[in-house]
């Protein structure tokens, strides 16, 4: 597989930006792969380190071996981390057919004394893959037919798609309204979002480097009403559906499916081999409460990819009370906040 945009200097950068200080290490097995490694440290008491989505798996594709290599990998860079990193928490870029569960996994990681299966994944471990060597009248067959639907009905009701760059003049105006959804959409879906800051300086840091990604925001556009709006990222061979965004006014329009649709065509022509959704639900479950995310992302068509999920190599006694804290927190958020929201 192609490396992951988190593992680019670009990423480590802006992350650094935000909190973060990195490391770039070689790992010796492979001589070629290298691995960016976040840290973020607490008021000078503890660290914890991150690596998303890497390493990446051998040929050979052997689970067991693989696991190995993070416990490997940590005792090879330990030493040269601050002093209190209390665990690495790895998201393998470690995909499985659907006859194979995380549960499965985390079988497998319980045989193991020095790794742990954390109470939440950082990087969505599921998500759907869009085949872009295809034409578009290709990609568009494989949708499911109201998919298509939606989109000519967008395009035939006159909802206008406009990409901005930071480069435009009235690229903070239009982060301005985009952000201003992004709250909307947090209030009503019960989603985390970062502060304005955070994806102004996104644009902000790739436009200061000319090897960074693309990065482009695609506003949908009603008769001057903001609709909806979603932030890509484009490598040279991957793009990513990164932020989304919407109003709950004129949804009947369907703005973001010919949002989707705009940033799919523009990734074809920027030379983009796939186009990642970045996040579902692991199954259709009607009962999930993001089961309308997995509807309409796997309806573009494309290949659902499972992933591990994070895993932790401990390096300190304090990860345990640590863990304790993360599940405390995990709670917090996903019932009381929710409680709390409802109210």
């Amino acid at each position: 597989m192609q490396g992951s945009f988190l593992q680019t200097p670009f990423w480590a950068e802006f992350k650094s930006r935000h909190g973060w200080k990195y490391f770039r290490f070689k790992v010796l097995d492979t001589d070629k792969e290298e691995i960016f490694v976040l840290v973020r440290t607490f008021a000078r008491f503890f660290s914890l380190a991150y690596i998303p989505l890497a390493p990446v798996c051998g040929d050979n594709n052997n689970i067991n071996e693989y696991f190995e290599s993070l416990i490997k990998i940590t005792e090879q860079i330990k030493s040269l981390l601050p002093a209190r990193t209390i665990f690495i928490r790895f998201d393998p870029p470690v995909s499985f057919s659907d006859n194979f569960t995380q549960d499965d996994f985390k079988k497998v990681i319980s045989k193991y004394s020095k790794l742990n299966k954390p109470v939440s994944d950082i990087q969505p471990p599921d998500t759907v893959i869009l085949d872009l060597t295809r034409t578009e009248d290709e990609i568009l067959s494989e949708m499911k037919s109201k998919w298509r639907y939606n989109i000519h009905l967008a395009e035939k009701k006159n909802v206008q798609i406009k990409t901005v760059k930071v480069t435009d003049s009235d690229f903070e105006k239009s982060i301005d309204i985009f952000y201003d959804l992004y709250k909307t959409t947090s209030e009503r879906d019960g989603i985390a979002l970062h502060s304005k800051n955070y994806y102004l300086d996104l644009f902000k840091c790739a436009d200061e480097n000319p090897d960074s990604p693309v990065i482009s925001l695609y506003l949908a556009e009603h008769e001057e009403t903001p609709l909806a709006a979603i932030i890509t990222l484009f490598t040279p061979k991957q793009a990513v559906y990164l932020y989304g965004a919407s109003s709950n006014e004129k949804r009947n329009l369907m703005p973001a499916y010919l949002l989707q649709w705009t940033a799919i065509c523009d990734a074809k022509k920027h030379g983009c081999c796939e186009y990642d959704f970045y996040g579902i639900p692991p199954t259709d479950d009607e009962s999930h409460p993001m089961h309308g995310l997995y509807r309409f992302k796997t309806g573009f068509g494309g290949a659902i990819v499972h992933r591990v999920g994070s895993v932790d190599v401990p390096m300190s006694p304090l990860y345990i009370p640590y863990s304790v804290a993360e599940k405390l927190r995990l709670i917090w958020f996903k019932k009381f906040k929710k409680l709390f929201r409802k109210k």
